[in-house]
């Protein structure tokens, strides 16, 4: 036989990779032996492989290839994420490209549109990791969005809604108005750049006495609801509970003191926007102020807004009230400042906080067992130095915001009774029941609209693929899995909800007994 001078990989590589498949050698069923189990971090459905991909699957192979090698049940998970942000950008996008807007559409015509752009498309990085060489058991391939992953999406829901896990919550979001819905804070990029910070003159009521204040974010002044000071400024303790009133709007609203004002920063006296500031928020809280909308959900100006600037896009209305201010000789000047400015991650849109009902999981009492379990070396960080971000990230989490006001994902299994009454069940059907029940007779219900965060389910990844929640052979060989091979940037996105949501629904169990984490 005749060697040939070249060596060609797509004949070698195909024909090998063809045989192996062939014979089943990357199959897993549960015996005897003992298991070594990899799940493979879920790429989105939107995507191809990129170089971090091609790493990561890579690596994987390795350790797999090796556990079998060493006479392991070796068992490796495929499956791709269904990604609710991107996928339905991409959607979106291929609609309007075709003179089709969303709005036009029911949810159910949309997701029609979905599904068939994920037939299409959504095969394709499955098909590059095969190419790679990768030994995925693929009979065991899952996505997130198939029937019995969907179920047991709702049913995790269902049960931390139960023990008051998850609520609903009236609180400040990260907003992006491109795509259109929440963000999470991990989903929220912090930019540095040149800005400007304008000082305005605020009216002290019946004075001539003027208060200058400096803001990013002038066109927010249309829902302010004070102007706030240091109690020990002795600048400005003369104004102690008298009125100033809102340039533009001619709102009266009172001068209050709190400890929150850096007294060296701008002149010392703050605007308190608590319907679009984070920070604004938990002072008015505190001190019982109104809370003012002024945007619509494209961050244009409602009508909370004043007529004159009702419907421009916030940076036009910036630029409008810039302009009233100075011809009304309430512009003091402006300088440039160097800040942080908050973008989406996928959008790369500017955020708007934004104050409004969403549904939230109580990560910080989720959290305890799963610091507690790396703390134990139940779960190891290799190299040991990631589990200080691991660390930094669960000691001071907050509330996790899941709902998404998109129509492509898991939808929120809740419905709402004329009085506004949450029904959280599986089905329409059990909801009708339960509130037949409460209610005494039959009533009409509304879901709720919203969508989970993607990241909400791909938390389950580790058990929900080996048939959770039924109790399968699968689950009692291969869970927990041995080892996450991962990034570093996704420690707190996906590795700490993991934790969270394995120990929490696997008895105690941590989801993989050593996490990788690679650059």
């Amino acid at each position: 036989m005749e060697i040939p001078s070249k060596f060609d990989s797509r004949l070698v590589e195909s024909k090998w990779y063809s045989f192996w498949q062939k014979n089943e050698y990357f199959k897993s069923l549960p015996d005897d032996r003992e298991p070594y189990t990899i799940v493979i971090p879920p790429p989105n459905v939107t995507g191809v492989l990129h170089m971090g991909h091609m790493l990561n699957n890579s690596l994987q192979d390795i350790i797999i290839r090796r556990a079998r090698m060493r006479g392991y049940n070796a068992c490796w998970v495929p499956g791709t994420d269904h990604a609710s942000i991107a996928t339905e950008a991409k959607v979106v996008a291929k609609l309007k490209a075709e003179g089709i807007d969303k709005s036009s559409l029911s949810r159910e015509v949309f997701l029609e549109h979905a599904w068939e752009w994920t037939h299409e498309y959504g095969g394709v990085i499955l098909e590059q990791l095969k190419k790679l060489g990768c030994s995925c058991d693929w009979d065991r391939t899952k996505f997130t969005l198939d029937p019995e992953m969907s179920e047991s999406v709702l049913r995790v829901f269902i049960d931390l809604y139960n023990k008051g896990l998850i609520y609903r919550g009236f609180r400040m979001v990260n907003w992006d108005p491109e795509a259109q819905t929440t963000l999470s804070d991990e989903e929220v990029i912090y930019e540095e750049k040149s800005g400007n910070l304008y000082h305005i003159a605020y009216q002290v009521e019946g004075s001539e006495e003027q208060v200058i204040i400096a803001t990013t974010r002038p066109e927010t002044l249309l829902g302010d609801s004070a102007v706030c000071i240091h109690p020990e400024d002795d600048r400005y303790f003369h104004l102690k509970g008298k009125e100033i009133r809102v340039p533009l709007s001619g709102r009266k609203v009172p001068i209050i003191q709190d400890e929150y004002v850096d007294m060296e920063f701008g002149t010392g006296a703050l605007k308190i926007t608590p319907a679009h500031d984070f920070n604004d928020f938990e002072v008015g809280k505190r001190h019982n102020l109104e809370m003012i909308n002024i945007f619509n959900a494209d961050a244009s100006i409602n009508e909370n807004g004043t007529k004159d600037f009702e419907g421009l896009d916030r940076f036009q209305a910036r630029k409008k009230i810039l302009e009233t201010l100075k011809s009304l000789n309430l512009f003091v000047k402006e300088e440039t400042i160097t800040h942080t400015v908050p973008h989406g991650d996928r959008s790369n849109e500017v955020i708007e906080p934004w104050l409004m009902d969403q549904w939230y999981v109580d990560a910080q009492k989720m959290a305890i067992p799963a610091i507690q379990a790396v703390k134990d070396n139940r779960t190891k960080f290799v190299p040991k130095n990631w589990d200080k971000t691991y660390f930094d990230w669960m000691n001071n989490i907050q509330p996790w915001c899941v709902s998404r006001q998109l129509w492509w994902g898991h939808r929120i299994p809740a419905w709402f009774g004329p009085d506004k009454r949450i029904f959280v069940e599986l089905n329409q059907k059990a909801a009708e029941k339960a509130a037949e029940l409460h209610y005494g007779k039959k009533v009409v219900l509304k879901q709720d609209d919203d969508v989970l965060d993607t990241w909400f389910s791909s938390a389950l990844w580790p058990f929900s693929t080996l048939g959770w929640p039924d109790e399968t052979a699968d689950l009692k060989k291969y869970y927990p899995t041995n080892v996450l091979v991962t990034g570093f940037d996704i420690i707190f996105f996906w590795v700490a909800r993991m934790m969270m949501m394995g120990i929490h629904f696997m008895d105690g169990q941590v989801p993989f007994k050593e996490v990788y984490i690679h650059a």
